[in-house]
């Protein structure tokens, strides 16, 4: 994509961002659904492409991946609550330029994790995607930097998610893998991060387990599965927890609640205010056989078109034993 097609496509987002809604709007973050619940109807969820989620811990900041429909441009954006409102969703001012993803914020919230496709370590011929992080200083994001070579190699590193104690997961296909992709941990020790091992079989399968959510506690792990024989259909979240030995337990299909037949991925858990969110590409039904050009026009031009939309409900509603 040249600069000139770029800079349009990242100029026509943001107008789409500001068009779709007021310039502040009310988000009510302290409420807790009981049943699954499109999250901020044509604020956050919008007829484009989001996914992935990441709430501060004052619930006063959201930062949620945006793109086109079908994701050739996708950019991190955040808004903001200020004096009470929502202000409109804008792009992240450290992207824009380059295909950024999976924002994870860290306990303090001034570490920002992220996956992208920006050349590292200084060669340009490189768009693998990395995980990157960036520092909140004096209220701004700085220049993102890319974690060493022990975690980001010349394949994809995907869906940065960090515990309390600063371990990492993430999604890799890697030669030491279980299966086509898989999830993978890295211990931090005095500051450096040790050798990333893939989480075992109670986790990783031979097929598809990617974008996973570790808890604070490192105690429950939430990820996306494709190719299970319990699956609904297009890939499904499932979770373990760990048991008295502190070791994984076989992993459970999360239900017909949260899993559809199409892709349902990209977890997080909303600690302080007890909700769950996830993303899904499920469509809204209209139980037609035959539709007409009108119809067809009305279907994609709708919130449930089908791209990528966030849910959220209440933890508690969620067996997760």
């Amino acid at each position: 994509m040249n600069k000139i097609s770029r800079a349009l496509l990242v100029s026509i987002l943001m107008i789409f961002l500001i068009s779709c809604n007021s310039n502040i709007r009310n988000l009510n973050m302290e409420e807790s659904p009981e049943n699954i619940e499109l999250f901020g109807e044509d604020f956050i969820s919008t007829k484009l492409y989001e996914r992935d989620i990441a709430i501060s811990q004052d619930g006063a900041e959201i930062i949620f991946t945006i793109g086109d429909y079908k994701q050739h441009k996708r950019f991190l954006a955040v808004t903001t609550k200020t004096n009470g409102k929502w202000i409109s969703p804008e792009i992240l001012k450290i992207s824009g330029k380059y295909q950024d993803i999976e924002p994870f914020l860290a306990p303090d919230g001034d570490r920002l994790y992220f996956a992208s496709n920006r050349p590292i370590f200084g060669k340009l011929n490189r768009d693998d995607y990395n995980i990157w992080y960036s520092d909140r200083q004096n209220g701004e994001w700085t220049e993102p930097v890319a974690l060493d070579t022990i975690i980001n190699t010349k394949g994809d590193e995907f869906y940065p998610s960090v515990s309390a104690n600063n371990n990492l997961y993430f999604t890799a296909t890697r030669a030491d893998g279980v299966g086509r992709e898989d999830i993978f941990k890295a211990i931090k020790q005095q500051g450096i991060y040790l050798k990333p091992e893939p989480l075992d079989s109670t986790i990783n399968t031979k097929n598809f387990e990617f974008n996973a959510y570790i808890s604070p506690k490192e105690d429950l792990l939430i990820f996306s599965s494709f190719g299970r024989d319990d699956e609904f259909g297009g890939g499904d979240l499932y979770f373990s927890i760990k048991d008295d030995n502190n070791n994984w337990t076989e992993s459970k299909n999360m239900g017909a609640m949260i899993n559809s037949q199409a892709l349902d991925f990209c977890p997080f858990i909303d600690w302080e205010r007890n909700n769950f969110y996830f993303t899904s590409e499920k469509r809204a039904a209209d139980g037609l056989d035959v539709m007409t050009i009108e119809h067809l026009k009305e279907e994609g031009n709708s919130i449930y078109n089908g791209f990528g939309n966030i849910y959220r409900i209440n933890l508690s509603k969620l067996e997760l034993n």
